[in-house]
């Protein structure tokens, strides 16, 4: 009779003290099928096996605390574990036994599954010290590890608390590339030291590393860092300060270079190299700082990485002053212990920059629009008594708010844009205010009274 094994998915498995995995990947006799396990780890095992002839198979990190008594093929029990998503991922490497000695064998053991991961990726950074010290984080930490690519960084928009998808392994190369957009390999830096520092586990710390030294071969000579690295051809070329990405690379840095938090473990010359890359990235910075008629202003969401000069992106992001992104520099700026002078002179420019262009008597309020397609408008309503906003692109050498459509062509009434860009993008922004409002007043007061 044939040993049927068939349709067993594990999600989330954990053991510990395991000194033996049977990991059967098949005999000639034996029939088995959709054996899915995923998002595990191995602890203690010293003596890993297997042999051949399996059919869909996928192992990762697997913990096994096999029973006492390994039955006979004759009485294999069923075991189905719910897995979502559901994936096959790599195979670890084995040694190979002899497909007889494995004639009688079948897949006999006992399982300890933790509860699932109930975290979401966009809320990691929301979790508590305690969190990173249990189970469940040791799962999403090896999940991220996962995503991990070759060169060290990260893809972005994917829930990377779940192991990867079969959806995922589909995608084009260049559509799970490693970026710094939308917070990608920065956050999962982050994450993995945090993990490291709490649970001290060599390959959360490796893991880090990698993305760290992902941002340091990324860098360009100039100081700057370009949306995707291996480089991309077109806009993601461009140094990046869009959507902060410059910017959240130049914090992790800092933070590795003087080893604070959650970086302590990192070397000395992972430090020393850290340390370097920011300090020209901060001088890419000033020299990005936009002059207009011999004036200091702000600067352009993305720069081009040669010239260093404004430039645009995707056919709605012109070349401008960008309202939203340079809040993000300044703040950087703002946060260095011993600024010098020439940092100093970016930031008071700066801030007087956004008082000069701070716009009043307005809101940006979303509305019922049934006619509209779903249902909803968003329209510049005027309001006296309305805090100040700020535009998410000026236009450099006049100051006034600029709105582009996918037609690339620049307006001055974001009314005048089609619908689907005007609800579907940021043409407001409001995160100047606590900056001038509390932020750069306690830093002009603290290197005011310093300069005396």
């Amino acid at each position: 009779m044939k040993a049927v094994t068939n349709v067993i998915h594990l999600d989330g498995t954990l053991g510990s003290g395991i000194r033996q995995v049977l990991y059967i990947r098949g005999f000639e006799a034996a029939v088995i099928h959709d054996i899915r396990i995923a998002a595990s780890t191995f602890d203690g095992v010293v003596e890993p096996e297997g042999v051949q002839h399996a059919g869909s198979i996928g192992l990762h990190n697997v913990t096994f605390d096999p029973a006492k008594t390994v039955r006979g093929a004759n009485s294999l029990p069923a075991h189905r574990y719910p897995m979502s998503p559901s994936v096959t991922l790599p195979t670890p490497s084995f040694r190979t036994a002899s497909a007889k000695r494995w004639a009688a064998i079948a897949l006999v053991f006992v399982v300890t599954l933790p509860l699932s991961a109930a975290v979401k990726w966009n809320d990691i950074s929301k979790q508590s010290a305690d969190w990173y010290r249990t189970p469940e984080a040791a799962l999403v930490g090896d999940a991220v590890l996962s995503y991990q690519t070759e060169s060290g960084g990260w893809p972005k928009n994917w829930e990377m608390t779940q192991p990867i998808s079969e959806a995922f392994r589909k995608l084009k190369e260049t559509e799970r590339a490693p970026t710094l957009d939308n917070g990608a390999t920065t956050t999962q830096i982050r994450f993995l030291a945090k993990l490291a520092a709490a649970q001290r586990e060599p390959r959360f710390r490796v893991g880090a590393e990698r993305g760290i030294d992902y941002l340091l071969r990324a860098q360009y000579p100039n100081g700057g860092w370009p949306q995707f690295f291996p480089l991309r051809s077109g806009y993601y070329t461009h140094i990046t300060f869009n959507d902060d990405a410059m910017i959240l690379t130049l914090e992790v840095l800092r933070d590795a270079a003087a080893g604070q938090e959650n970086f302590f473990w990192l070397d000395k010359g992972r430090q020393a190299n850290a340390r370097e890359a920011v300090e020209r990235g901060i001088q890419c910075i000033l020299r990005c700082q936009i002059v207009t008629e011999g004036v200091k202003t702000a600067w352009c969401a993305q720069h081009d990485e040669t010239t260093l000069a404004p430039t645009s992106a995707r056919k709605f992001e012109p070349a401008s002053l960008a309202g939203g992104e340079s809040v993000g520099i300044l703040r950087f700026l703002i946060a260095i212990p011993d600024p010098s002078p020439e940092v100093k002179a970016a930031v008071i420019a700066g801030v007087a920059w956004f008082e000069r262009v701070k716009l009043t008597g307005i809101r940006w309020e979303r509305i019922d629009a049934p006619a509209l397609p779903k249902g909803q408008d968003i329209v510049v309503v005027r309001d006296p008594s309305a805090p100040p906003l700020w535009a998410r692109f000026y236009e450099i050498g006049t100051n006034r708010p600029i709105f582009v459509g996918r037609d690339a062509v620049i307006r001055y009434d974001v009314a005048e844009i089609e619908h689907e860009r005007r609800i579907g993008f940021s043409w407001y922004v409001t995160t100047a205010r606590t900056l001038l409002e509390r932020e750069y007043p306690r830093w002009a007061k603290k290197w005011k009274a310093a300069s005396k």
